[in-house]
Parts: C-alpha cells; sequence; structure tokens
C-alpha cells in the first residue's frame, strides 16, 4: 500500500530539510507513549518535532488501516455514497484522504483537532487538494466531541489515548452526530480490539448495526487468548526507512476496527479472519459467520466454484 501521489509529494516537501537524527528522536518517543498508551494529559503531537515525525512514520501506516477499513465497508455496503465526513482526532488528516480516496462523492469534511502542531501539518497537507475545503477545528474531544452531523464520522487511533471511563460517553455523542455511518479505528493488539469491542457494544444498545467486519450483531465469538485484528502490508520511503532505523522496505500494520451503521446491509458474508492456509486440493479459511459463530473452514478442490474463490481470498476479506 502507497500513499496516494499527491499525499507522498506533499509529505516530502515537508520534511525536507529535518534532520534524520531529530525525526529519529521523535519518533521513538511517540513510539514510546503508543506503546505504553500513556495517558498524562499531555497531547502525543504536542510541538513540531513530534508532529514532523508522526507524518515521516506513521501516517503511512494509518492511512493504510483506514483505507483498507473503509474499503471494506464500501464493499459491504454497494450503495454507500457519503457526502460528509466528520473526522474526530483527525491528526494530520489521515482519515480525510483515505476517505477521499474510497468514496469519490465525498462533498465536505469537518475535522477536529486539539493540537495545533499536528493541525498545522494537516492544514498544509490538505491545502486545495480536494474539491472541497475542509473545515479543521481545535477541539478537545474531552470536553467538545461533536461537530456537525455527517455521513461518515470516523475516529480513528484515538480511543487509546483517553481515559478509558471517556470513551464511551465520546463514541455516544459522535454516534449521534452519525447520519449512516462511523467507523472505529484501533492498533491490531488485544488492548486495541477490545475497546473497539466495547464500542461495538455500547453502541448496538444504542441501536446500532455492524456493517463491517462482523457479519452480524450477536456477541462476538473470538475468546482471548485470540483477538480479531486485520494487516495491511504498508512500503515505507527512505525518509521513513531512515527515520525509524530500518532495513526492510516495508511494514505490516495490524488494525482492529468496526463500522456501524443506521441500517445493516442485505447480503452479508462470512469475514476471513486470519491468513488463509493452502495446500494440495485445499485451503483452510478461519472464518467469522453471518449466524455468530466463528471458526475452522476446509475447502476442497471438489467444491469447484467455492474452491477457486477460497484460493484468491485474503485475510479481512468477505467469503
Amino acid at each position: 500500500m502507497e500513499l496516494p501521489d499527491t499525499l507522498r509529494a506533499r509529505v516530502d516537501a515537508l520534511l525536507v530539510g529535518r534532520p534524520i537524527a531529530q525525526l529519529a528522536e521523535a519518533s521513538g518517543r511517540l513510539t514510546r507513549r503508543y506503546r505504553a498508551e500513556t495517558r498524562d494529559g499531555a497531547l502525543h503531537l504536542n510541538d513540531e518535532r513530534a508532529a514532523a515525525a508522526y507524518v515521516a512514520a506513521r501516517l503511512p501506516a494509518t492511512f493504510a488501516a483506514v483505507h483498507a477499513a473503509l474499503q471494506t465497508l464500501a464493499q459491504a455496503m454497494p450503495d454507500l455514497a457519503p457526502a460528509s465526513l466528520l473526522d474526530a482526532g483527525a491528526g494530520p488528516g489521515t482519515a480525510l484522504w483515505a476517505a477521499a480516496e474510497v468514496f469519490s462523492t465525498l462533498e465536505a469534511a469537518e475535522l477536529l483537532e486539539a493540537s495545533p502542531a499536528i493541525r498545522a501539518v494537516g492544514e498544509r497537507l490538505a491545502e486545495e487538494a480536494f474539491a472541497f475545503r475542509p473545515t479543521w477545528r481545535a477541539a478537545d474531544l474531552l470536553a467538545d466531541p461533536t461537530g456537525e452531523p455527517a455521513d461518515l464520522v470516523t475516529v480513528s487511533y484515538v480511543l487509546d489515548e483517553l481515559p478509558p471511563s471517556r470513551i464511551g460517553p465520546l463514541c455516544e455523542a459522535l454516534w449521534s452526530r452519525t447520519r449512516r455511518v462511523m467507523l472505529v479505528v484501533e492498533p491490531g493488539t488485544p488492548a486495541g480490539w477490545r475497546r473497539v469491542l466495547a464500542v461495538r457494544d455500547r453502541l448496538l444498545a444504542q441501536g446500532a448495526r455492524v456493517a463491517a467486519p462482523c457479519p452480524h450483531e450477536a456477541a462476538c465469538p473470538i475468546r482471548e487468548p485470540d483477538w480479531c485484528h486485520f494487516a495491511r502490508r504498508v512500503a515505507r520511503s527512505r525518509i521513513h526507512l531512515r527515520t525509524k532505523g530500518a532495513e526492510v522496505p516495508f511494514e505490516d500494520e495490524k488494525f482492529s476496527y468496526v463500522a456501524l451503521v443506521r441500517e445493516a446491509p442485505s447480503g452479508r458474508v462470512s469475514r476471513v479472519l486470519a491468513p488463509p492456509r493452502g495446500g494440495s486440493g485445499k485451503v483452510q479459511l478461519k472464518l467469522c459467520r453471518p449466524d455468530g459463530s466463528a471458526g475452522e473452514a476446509l475447502v476442497t478442490r471438489r467444491e469447484g466454484e467455492r474452491f477457486r474463490r477460497a484460493r484468491r481470498v485474503e485475510w479481512g476479506d468477505g467469503f
């Protein structure tokens, strides 16, 4: 997965002249805060250095995860044509870029972000990049979580920064602003999955339905130590490699997500929950099914077209 050409060029231009050592130090500090899920009241992206490091080291992976979740949502709801976006905790506008790639119908976007540093970066990256002018608003999600109602509401890689007791009320407030779909994306860790699951359960109780990845509204059939997550391979640019001190030209971003809708999609299909395992004349799939169950399914060559489809599916696809 690569960033859109326009975004990649603007990221490169933004980072020109910045010392790699400075970016690497700030990136390491960010990584430690994210991994520790530090909640000390300070913004992770609290200065220009942290904002630049985020754009260099984290923007590509976050974009890939949100883009993958939106693509799956679009496949589950082919008639979905959102005209407006509300993004809570927008960072540098990652969800805006991903949504604009997936949905050509987008005509307006409101982006809520508390950090002046990353908000300034986002405004610079998005300047005259879209057919409409995004509206950026300084907003503390704990004090002022709402924006204008929108067809698509996104909250990605944000909940891990919030006190657990505030996540539910925030998501209820955002759901009240959702006309059609609310997408929640979190890191693909057991803790990230548990946060997504808690939001799913809370909003189902408010009347929401699930569009993706779950093909049902039943209790999640996955049991710890397993957890529901997906992955997207991300190409690393030269500056990305140097900022992270990496040698491999790609990374695999793992993420958990849920897309909640006002009306359940029709024609639900099972979801592939792990990389398919092939063999001679067979494919082993781990599936979450529309009846609320999850488990392994063996598809063999004798099943004809079903076998041919099983050979083509990937982790996260419908089947």
